[in-house]
């Protein structure tokens, strides 16, 4: 795929078979690279199916139309997903986002659809298959998911204002009188507005204040947590006389186990985060292949059924992939129809128009006089 065409679209088309297929190949080709170049293509073969009769094709095209849309959402949300588990390095979500590990699409079509030998079994057994990726996306999805959270939960535990954020990884055993019947050790948010204040005052704030028994242990932009101690029956005293002075007491008691349990935890947390990370990647980039392969299978028997149905039988036509270059695509357009217009005589009238027209699932479509559609792998939305 040439880096310089950023258009992420694909056209798949198909028109009948002239004296051979080949030939219908080598008009198209030569009308749209020659001297203009308009788009890059490529032959798409099909192999032949059953084809069953024509009220069987007719509603295949309706449940084909529904599988298609299916079979994008999945592949666009298994994109998104590995874009979500990227978190940051979202340029590497393009290189993981490769069919078949980038080999051409073409290249297996023929060997999977082996599979099966009629349209029907390949409609059935295509959306077994995605739905599969679907439910098991929402399984590996809401695992990590709620591992992220807890993770995210605790980190913003441990961020935050000294009002609020976990002390745990900040205070030590030695900031403490421990296991005193009559003293105990507060810890106080100061300003640092009003630091000089506290230094000043904390010793007269209420009776039985050890003197020079608070230290600064840690602080932040705006502020600095410092503890202090005195006897047990002055606390209420001190924390009402602080209070009119902004500097506020934090409800704290040290408790070694609690400390180690919660920075356990998240050890274990982030732990079980990287273990799953590479597998779930792994699996991202395996089903975004798989699922990508199903959706252009899923073309290709749209475009097979629809063929049929518009060129009618025995089966003679030739499916072509185009990558339109961007500049060029109104241009591209019409050298297509004045190529196939012939096909349709009703397509003068309706060469713009999108419309509805019984028996073709065209509603999402817009018509023209060839077999079309249209394979966006523009997949992620960056928000």
């Amino acid at each position: 795929q040439d880096k310089d065409v950023k258009m992420t679209e694909f056209w798949l088309i198909s028109a009948p078979g002239e004296k051979t297929c080949q030939q219908t190949w080598e008009k198209l080709h030569a009308a749209t690279t020659k001297s203009n170049n308009l788009s890059t293509n490529s032959k798409f073969n099909i192999p032949d199916l059953k084809v069953g009769t024509l009220d069987v094709l007719v509603g295949l095209s309706d449940e084909l139309a529904k599988l298609d849309a299916f079979v994008e959402g999945v592949v666009k949300k298994v994109a998104q997903y590995m874009a979500d588990v990227l978190e940051d390095s979202k340029d590497k979500v393009q290189e993981n986002l490769l069919a078949n590990g980038g080999k051409s699409v073409n290249h297996d079509m023929h060997k999977s659809f082996e599979n099966y030998s009629s349209s029907s079994d390949s409609v059935l057994f295509l959306f077994k298959g995605v739905n599969q990726i679907d439910n098991d996306l929402k399984a590996r999805a809401s695992a990590y998911n709620n591992l992220k959270g807890n993770l995210q939960n605790l980190e913003r535990k441990n961020a935050g204002s000294l009002l609020t954020r976990s002390l745990a990884d900040i205070v030590k055993k030695e900031d403490f009188v421990l296991d005193s019947e009559y003293l105990v050790t507060l810890l106080v948010i100061v300003p640092k507005l009003n630091y000089n204040d506290w230094v000043k005052q904390y010793e007269t704030l209420a009776e039985m204040v050890v003197p020079r028994s608070s230290n600064v242990l840690f602080e932040d932009q705006d502020s600095y947590l410092c503890n202090v101690t005195l006897f047990r029956k002055a606390v209420d005293d001190f924390k009402h006389k602080a209070r009119e002075y902004k500097f506020m007491v934090r409800d704290f008691q040290y408790n070694e186990e609690e400390m180690k349990a919660d920075k356990e935890e998240m050890n274990r947390l982030s732990t079980d985060k990287k273990k799953q990370f590479g597998p779930l990647v792994r699996w991202l980039k395996v089903n975004f292949s798989e699922a990508f392969i199903a959706w252009i299978h899923v073309k290709a028997l749209r475009v097979f059924v629809e063929s049929v149905l518009r060129y009618g039988l025995p089966v003679n036509f030739q499916a072509m992939l185009l990558q339109p270059n961007k500049k060029t695509m109104k241009k591209l357009r019409e050298v297509l129809y004045d190529l196939y217009k012939h096909l349709d005589s009703s397509a003068a009238a309706i060469i713009d128009a999108t419309m509805d027209i019984p028996g073709l699932n065209l509603s999402q479509q817009e018509y023209y006089p060839y077999v079309y559609y249209k394979i966006d792998c523009n997949l992620l939305e960056f928000k």
